[in-house]
């Protein structure tokens, strides 16, 4: 082999690569200890694009297309190369091409339950998964945050480095959005497509890529959470709890029940016959001698209040619809430490509807 020949040989003319794998995120272009020469050509198809770094800093950006490298499409090069009057010789440069194309499917989870405040529940721990598709959109930022210097980054490394990531930005955009859990649980589209504007300026700015779709496939609360949203749904299905009350009595006595079971149901009927009975006395005429005394004898001396399993006792229903009715602000009650009381007189107004 000639001289020219055996020089030529050890220069690179022509930079592509053509992507076979379908899950290679970037490639760093093999140039075994070669030198590109001056006007040689780079080829970048399309769904590429070509990020070159030389001295450990990142210079220029090819796009699509066919390029002949020169010192004037090449000005980042040049100047981090020292070129000040154009190059003639050849010259080393790490060349990484990276894939643009949207992947499409990839999972996320959350390995531990997530802890978010809610106005409903208060603090809930919630588990999520799902999937997302994402794409390339800054490679320096890429190359520098993600991928590193590998010469060959697949889309398995990129899922085990990205998952906890995706799950760290999932949940500080849910906390911003302050998505009610009930919301969270039944609504994973809406959620999702809602997401994706909290999701995607970080992910861009930290990482160098764009989330194009974000799907929740599942969402899960504890089992007492889960305990409260039926209760909640029992108390929307039952309507006026009074009533609900009476029917259940007379249910259990038409039927020959048990008088023990049936004292909470009475205790509630009771209770609302003689709500009315008050009010009927306190409607009276002023002149009636037998309602005036009922009437003032009406109010408690000082505040009266229950617990909950006092209030759930008297209603003649379970502690967690109880709960479930103040959650929903049906029925109002007070927190005080880690206690909650509920005053007749909210009760009373429970009753009336």
């Amino acid at each position: 082999m000639s001289i020219l020949g055996f020089i030529k040989g050890e220069l690179l003319e022509v930079i592509e690569w053509t992507d076979d794998s379908r899950d290679t995120l970037s490639y760093r272009f093999p140039d075994d200890d070669k030198e590109i020469k001056n006007g040689a050509q780079l080829i970048v198809r399309e769904s590429q694009q070509v990020q070159f770094v030389a001295a450990g800093q990142y210079a220029d950006l090819f796009g699509p297309g066919k390029h002949t490298l020169k010192t004037e499409n090449i000005p980042v090069l040049s100047t981090i190369l020292g070129w000040k009057y154009g190059f003639q010789s050849p010259f080393k440069c790490d060349v990484y091409f990276l894939n643009t194309r949207l992947f499409t499917g990839n999972k996320w989870g959350t390995a531990n339950p997530v802890m978010m405040r809610d106005a409903d529940f208060g603090v809930v721990r919630l588990r999520a998964f799902g999937t997302y598709d994402f794409r390339i959109v800054d490679p320096p930022k890429f190359l520098k945050e993600v991928a590193g210097t590998d010469q060959n980054f697949r889309l398995d490394e990129f899922a085990d480095t990205m998952r906890s990531r995706i799950v760290s930005v999932f949940t500080e955009a849910l906390a911003s959005a302050k998505v009610p859990a009930l919301d969270v649980a039944s609504r994973y589209t809406e959620l999702g497509e809602a997401l994706l504007p909290l999701i995607n300026p970080a992910m861009s700015s930290k990482y160098g890529i764009e989330i194009a779709s974000f799907v929740l496939e599942n969402v899960s609360v504890p089992p007492e959470v889960e305990k409260a949203i039926d209760a909640r749904s029992s108390m929307s299905a039952v309507g006026n709890l009074n009533d609900y009350v009476k029917f259940q009595m007379g249910s259990a006595m038409g039927q020959g029940g048990d008088a023990s079971a049936a004292v909470p149901a009475q205790m509630a009927m009771g209770f609302g016959i003689a709500q009315e009975m008050m009010r009927g006395m306190q409607g009276a005429p002023q002149g009636n001698a037998a309602a005036a005394p009922a009437a003032d004898a009406a109010p408690a001396g000082g505040l009266e209040v229950l617990t909950p399993e006092q209030a759930a006792a008297a209603l003649g229903v379970s502690v967690e619809d109880v709960m479930a009715a103040i959650a929903a602000g049906d029925l109002k009650a007070r927190k005080i430490g880690n206690a909650t009381r509920i005053a007749k007189s909210a009760l009373e107004e429970f009753l009336r509807g």
